[in-house]
């Protein structure tokens, strides 16, 4: 962050609306990667290696595949609940982390990232922001994993014509505890990506920044702390995001019970006794794909945000 953005003291309020601005823009270009995630790690659900014939042999197979069968729209899927989902868990998470770092409750006298703190604020901060935002990471997912053709599906399809009529569908059988279905699943691996990102993307923010070549150019000094940043959270967070995944695309029964997956220890169990080490790291090419890029534009789009901010204030 440039020296004339620190003297500005931004309300939680602004931090959040940036946040989430930043969020929804990164967003839009990395959708596409996200759909490509899920059908991977959908691809071949609770079936031993060597089974089955993959559908999707990699990330770039399954880019080709699902755009020469469903168009750019399939590459879309989900774009609007996605972007709200990005709305509420990056408004709140960055914007909790910005005002703590600015507020100095994150960093010492040397303006050095007190990593315990950093780490318990991003990751209870994101917690909060993925249960707030269930419902649209959940209507996302379905969406994500289901296609327009049946030779290319994988996992669950649970045959929404819309997102509208996801979110119709789910409160029409059990109201709001539909919508909320399984809202905890998402908090391990929100805790540990938040945690990691935010206190990776500050520690080598401070490595960085007594360069002069970073120290002279903010936005490369954000590009390089970014994309560190990004792939950590896509190495380490991987098998937490494919347990989400399943959890959040199931089917259920009448009763609203995961007809594959009792609860969250359960899928655990279930993919790694099944599908081993490399079901829970299924698609970790194209997640670091869209988590590193994800990273790097939401910060980069902070960055010039604030910016302007700073501007049309002074």
């Amino acid at each position: 962050m440039s020296k004339n953005t620190k003297e500005v003291k931004k309300p939680v309020l602004v931090e959040y609306l940036i946040g989430a601005t930043a969020a929804m823009g990164a967003g839009l270009f990395t959708n596409p990667i996200d759909v490509i995630k899920v059908r991977l790690q959908m691809q071949g659900e609770l079936l031993r290696q060597g089974t089955y014939k993959p559908l999707y042999k990699s990330t770039f197979h399954a880019a080709y595949v699902i755009a020469s069968h469903e168009g750019i729209a399939g590459l879309q899927s989900g774009i609007l609940s996605a972007l709200a989902f990005q709305a509420v868990l990056n408004g709140i998470k960055v914007g909790v982390y910005k005002s703590a770092r600015s507020r100095g409750i994150t960093v010492d006298e040397n303006e050095q990232t007190i990593v315990s703190r950093t780490i318990l604020i991003s990751g209870i901060s994101g917690c909060f922001g993925s249960v707030l935002g269930s419902p649209f990471y959940m209507v996302k997912t379905q969406m994500q994993s289901q296609s327009a053709e049946k030779s290319i599906t994988t996992g669950y399809q649970h045959q929404h014509t819309s997102e509208w009529a996801a979110y119709k569908s789910h409160w029409q059988k059990a109201g709001i505890f539909g919508l909320y279905r399984q809202c905890f699943v998402n908090t391990p691996r929100i805790f540990n990506s938040a945690a990691i990102q935010l206190t990776t993307l500050s520690i080598v923010g401070d490595w960085l920044k007594p360069i002069k070549t970073f120290s002279e150019n903010p936005v490369l000094l954000t590009f390089c702390s970014a994309l560190v940043s990004g792939t950590c959270v896509a190495i380490f967070m991987q098998p937490f995001d494919v347990i989400s995944i399943r959890l959040y695309n199931q089917g259920t029964d009448s009763s609203g019970k995961g007809l594959l997956y009792r609860s969250y220890f359960d899928a655990y169990y279930k993919i790694f006794k099944i599908e081993g080490f490399i079901g829970l790291y299924k698609g970790v090419f194209s997640t670091w794909m869209r988590i590193g890029p994800h990273t790097v534009l939401c910060f980069c789009f902070y960055e010039q945000l604030e910016r302007i901010y700073c501007l049309v204030v002074k």
